[in-house]
């Protein structure tokens, strides 16, 4: 079990060294559509493995017709090699607005705990389809990792999630072991991953080591107890996993990246605002601006770069902003009409997940 390399450590922003949590400068997020390697935000839930990819083996069992055990060579010769560009976010994105409402479990992610790259890999419906896969949508389709993660209250054990059936037969849920055309790196999953887009991280598993279809989700401790999205009244000494609901889909939402928090603008030009939306399967088709905590609203310039299902959105916006205190604030709309929460008092949770609030920065300009 080894960490990082040094350099990677140097360039993001780090939350806990154990395990290894960081994420870039927000600026740096923003700076490209699709996001360079090195910016890409690092979650991980212990000691990161590494793995010969000459020697392992992925196994696929369960309600399966025929158990498989590939090889990356394997996967690479006998499947049909596919790219998806897809964001990657952390269910915690954006945590750290929810702890200045109240503290939360978990470490204190700013916006940058998210990523848009291009995948590559095998489809997982085709792997599925090879090993004569059951299809009935009631199935589920279990990832077991190489790591072990370090659960919450010493339950530490080998990562696993899962997702639906019908889910994981989507053409674009991919067995990845490249990520913008290089392969995989260790901090990111390497030789294998899983890669669900529109789904929260915690589905994409890495340094995936078995794939099982069966009649029930996984029972690991990421899908039974942990990333599960609690009401406002339990706590971490009277939750109970009945009351939460699976994370699986990402909700609507919309950062500011440029300028950062309490950042001094110039006075006598216009302040250029930049940030990212993103709203899962449907499309961004609407971004507002304030420079007044909201209480007026210039709609944002949305930057055009092709029609990518699971990416996010770019937008810009030039403001008027007077010599003093401002709050800067944005929200996005999607397709169906849907916006964001004004406030993150009103979706706090004591995990602090899926903060989809206004976010809010202020700026001086003198």
């Amino acid at each position: 079990m080894l960490g990082l390399p040094k350099a990677t450590k140097d360039d993001l922003i780090v939350h806990s060294a154990k395990p290894f949590n960081a994420e870039p400068a927000l600026a740096r997020l923003r700076s490209d559509f699709v996001t360079a390697i090195a910016d890409c935000y690092v979650r991980s839930h212990g000691d990161l493995p590494r793995i010969d990819p000459g020697t392992h083996r992925l196994r696929v069992t369960g309600h399966v017709s025929r158990q498989l055990e590939l090889s990356l060579a394997d996967l690479q010769g006998r499947f049909a090699t596919r790219s998806v560009m897809a964001v990657m976010q952390c269910a915690g994105n954006r945590r750290a607005d929810l702890q200045q409402v109240e503290p939360t479990l978990g470490d204190p992610w700013a916006p940058g705990a998210i990523a848009n790259l291009m995948w590559t890999g095998a489809s997982l419906a085709e792997v599925l389809r090879a090993a004569g896969a059951d299809h009935d949508p009631l199935l589920h389709v279990a990832f077991e990792a190489a790591d072990i993660a370090e659960n919450e209250g010493g339950e530490n054990a080998r990562y696993g999630v899962s997702i639906p059936m019908p889910k994981a037969l989507s053409d674009d849920v991919l067995v990845a072991w490249a990520m913008n055309g290089e392969p995989l790196t260790v901090e990111h999953g390497a030789p294998l991953r899983i890669v669900v887009p529109g789904y929260a991280g915690v589905r994409s598993a890495k340094w995936v080591r078995e794939i099982r279809v069966q009649c029930q989700p996984s029972d690991a401790f990421q899908q039974q107890k942990d990333y599960l999205l609690f009401p406002p009244d339990i706590r971490k000494d009277t939750q109970d996993s009945c009351r939460g609901t699976t994370i699986y889909e990402m909700p609507l939402n919309a950062a500011i990246c440029e300028p950062g928090d309490g950042a001094t603008l110039p006075s006598g030009q216009r302040a250029l605002v930049r940030g990212y939306a993103i709203a899962t399967d449907r499309a961004v088709v609407r971004v507002d601006v304030s420079g007044n905590g909201g209480r007026a609203w210039r709609q944002a310039a949305i930057e055009q770069h092709g029609n990518q299902r699971w990416s996010w959105t770019f937008w810009h916006a030039l403001l008027d902003l007077p010599e003093g205190q401002h709050e800067l604030v944005v929200r996005a709309w999607d397709a169906a009409g849907q916006t964001q929460p004004a406030d993150a008092a009103d979706i706090w949770n004591f995990k602090g997940y899926l903060c989809a609030s206004w976010h809010r920065i202020r700026v001086e300009v003198q």
